[in-house]
């Protein structure tokens, strides 16, 4: 590779302003992952501002043999989109790509490009009086074309589905530079080989999302949230078919959070006042979306609650009186991650398993963890409704926590991803492979599957330069 024709070049693609090198910039905000896990040395980063000028940087780049690393908001949790320490790979940025390109209301759909901040397409979908549902705690800088290529999940998949699901069409350059236009609104399109879930969850390792067509939703009548506690995962898991079957399609948030989870929310946010932590196992938090009215909204919740208290399911619960509450409530929810921060570093897993095995799989792997790790805390919250499970494992009380990340990760993995496997279940849920997973992945992932995505690889991207190192090891 020539470096300094690369960049020429690079700089005639975009312009001179928007090829940032480390002898004229500070690169740290793009070198480095949100979770400060790895810190890299990027060539340049590249900031395109439309889809021919990223056409452009990947055949400048495919011309000098240059890896690309493709990067939205970065507020990836797998290392997936920073460079390594090489100083030879090209960051691609596409925060420079934030427009909304249109909205059909009648066809219930908007076209974005993929630098748009998701909460910025929340917002451009309710000003049309519409519903983009995607949510996550992340959503004030994450962007929507990370969010394609991680598949993102988030709070409301219990109704809406992951990124995927509510993705109709992409913008896509290849790994040759080449555009292809799949924007089209379609719900039906059966013209064989579907490309769009080819792109949606690759991590950038087969080509660069552009743009993209989401689906939307008419924007509920109301919305009510309520905080339950369970004495037990076993109760949760019980909730959640009550739930099914009292709110039906009303359901879009079933969140289940544990008792230690939330005396760290407690510990190191005191202010936001956790409700019926201290007496309770596990506690649930519940959203419902519903199509007539809050009235109706509420008797529903009311008659679940009612069934849930009666059959000894739920020790008790609130429901929140207004819309402050009931953000006050998903404020702490979305603050656990925060408060494990501020304990100290942690290891994490998103593991997505059965729902009628999470409880099975929580007993077995609390006492595993417990035998071989004396004093060892679990942070065990997450998407319940959809099987999904951030079971996070703290540093004993006693212990260093980055001397206990250094000797412990490898092993704990390894216990909790066997787990996982003994219970039909995923290493990797919402948050993508990366380059964290991408070494376990041969080991729980069936082999006729990844050698058929190592053909998909060789085939797209025969020279390996889209995002090396991710997914596939």
């Amino acid at each position: 590779m020539n470096a300094p024709t690369l960049i020429d070049a690079l700089r005639a693609a975009v312009g001179d302003a928007h090829v940032l090198t480390a002898d004229r910039h500070d690169l740290s905000a793009y070198e480095q992952d949100w979770r400060k896990r790895a810190r890299g040395r990027a060539l340049a980063v590249v900031r395109p501002g439309s889809t021919a000028e990223v056409a452009a940087v990947v055949k400048a780049c495919l011309a000098e043999g240059a890896a690309l690393v493709p990067q939205g908001g970065n507020t990836g949790l797998v290392v997936g989109s920073t460079p390594d320490d090489s100083g030879r790979q090209v960051v691609l940025n596409l925060g420079r790509m934030n427009a909304v390109r249109g909205i059909d209301s009648a066809n219930l759909t908007m076209t974005v490009e993929a630098g748009c901040v998701l909460q910025s397409v929340q917002e451009a979908a309710e000003a049309a009086g519409l519903l983009f549902p995607l949510s996550l705690a992340a959503e004030g800088s994450c962007t929507i074309g990370g969010n394609l290529a991680t598949n993102a999940g988030g709070t409301q998949v219990v109704r809406y589905g992951n990124a995927r699901e509510l993705c109709l069409g992409l913008e896509v350059v290849t790994a040759k530079g080449e555009i292809w236009n799949g924007l089209g609104g379609l719900r039906k399109d059966n013209t064989g080989y579907d490309l769009r879930d080819l792109f949606v969850g690759s991590e950038g390792t087969l080509g660069i999302i552009t743009a993209a067509t989401l689906k939307l939703h008419p924007q509920p009548a109301a919305r009510l949230t309520a905080w339950a506690a369970v004495p037990t995962m076993e109760a949760a898991v019980d909730l959640l078919a009550l739930a099914h079957r009292h709110l039906g399609p009303g359901l879009t948030g079933f969140e289940v959070m544990g008792q230690f989870a939330l005396s760290l929310v407690d510990r190191h946010f005191p202010q936001l006042r956790v409700p019926l932590w201290r007496d309770s196992p596990y506690c649930v938090l519940l959203e419902n979306s519903d199509s007539e009215s809050e009235e109706h909204a509420r008797t529903q919740f009311e008659r679940l609650l009612e069934t849930a208290l009666e059959a000894g399911t739920v020790s008790d619960a609130v429901v929140a009186e207004s819309i402050a509450q009931a953000q006050g409530l998903w404020h702490i929810r979305e603050s656990i991650p925060l408060a494990q921060a501020e304990e100290g570093l942690n290891i994490k897993h998103d593991i997505s398993i059965p729902v009628s095995r999470i409880p099975a799989f929580c007993a077995e792997t609390d006492t595993l963890l417990a035998r071989e790790i004396p004093g060892v805390r679990l942070v065990n919250f997450g998407h319940l409704g959809d099987g999904n499970l951030h079971y996070n494992v703290q540093a004993p009380l006693d212990a260093d926590p980055a001397r206990f990340l250094a000797e412990q990760e490898t092993r704990v993995n390894t216990l909790v991803f066997d787990a996982v496997a003994r219970h039909g279940g995923s290493i990797s849920a919402e948050h993508g492979v990366g380059s964290l997973k991408a070494a376990c992945l041969p080991h729980y992932k069936d082999a006729v599957a990844l050698g058929l995505m190592r053909s998909i690889k060789t085939a797209l991207d025969p020279q390996g330069l889209m995002n090396p190192g991710r997914v596939l090891a």
